[in-house]
């Protein structure tokens, strides 16, 4: 992840799409500047790359369990990064205005309704949650086993699970639909014995090929397209 994460195009896209969600800075409806954002379940720290650059006007901290990645993390970004749990974070009440957690709860580890409980407790009120999950429990494979996956998710029962967390205002839909045949066609083909995760190098045709098609979805996404099926659920919510 460390070696791969700043280049490799399905990190690009979701750290792309996630920042997109938090909107530009000084934009109508974003994140304000000066709140205070965590990411829960950073890993090695790309997303915090990605939005120390892009919102330089946000307070930024991350959490992960993993003391090697939470010391890269920490290195890589120059940001506070704390290691835990988000099973019971180490943060006190409404300490975050906006807490973003990408393919956190899906994990083997993880208590999924204890990790929303937290996150809920750590916002401030109207504070943001922002989920990235893997869709479909049918589309696990080895990758999953890989990375400790063992959970997947419909945007209703992930709309549901948020709802039932206390969250309000709740939206939520797929990402990553343009490539999901292309996606759907290597589940099939591969099936449950590939022995490497789908995190490698790939070659530079399709690294820019995969990269065009999903700037180009972040585009149309903008402009109002969803579509009812992706490889990927996002899910924004509030804090009543």
């Amino acid at each position: 992840m460390a070696t791969l994460e700043d280049t490799m195009w399905w990190y690009r896209a979701l750290h792309a799409g996630l920042a997109d969600r938090l909107g530009p800075a000084g934009a109508t409806g974003g994140l304000p500047a000066g709140s205070r954002l965590l990411d829960a379940g950073c890993g090695t720290g790309g997303l915090l790359a990605r939005l120390k650059a892009a919102r330089p006007d946000l307070a930024l901290f991350g959490l992960e369990f993993d003391p090697e990645a939470a010391a890269i993390a920490a290195a890589k970004t120059g940001l506070p990064v704390r290691t835990g749990s988000v099973n019971a974070l180490p943060f006190a009440d409404e300490a975050f205005d906006a807490v973003v957690s990408a393919d956190v709860l899906c994990h083997a580890g993880v208590d999924q309704v204890a990790a929303l409980a937290e996150f809920r407790r750590c916002l401030k009120p109207d504070g943001l949650l922002l989920l990235n999950l893997p869709a479909y429990q049918w589309l696990a494979s080895a990758h999953d086993r890989h990375v400790h996956n063992v959970r997947r998710y419909t945007a209703g029962q992930a709309r549901r699970l948020v709802q039932e967390a206390g969250f309000g205002r709740i939206a939520c839909g797929y990402w990553n639909s343009l490539l999901f045949p292309l996606m759907l066609l290597h589940r099939l083909m591969a099936g449950q014995d590939e022995a490497a995760s789908d995190v490698r190098p790939f070659p530079a045709w399709q690294e820019s090929l995969f990269t065009a098609v999903t700037a180009a979805e972040r585009r149309l996404a903008r402009h109002g397209l969803r579509l009812p099926f992706g490889g990927s659920v996002w899910v924004e919510a509030r804090t009543s």
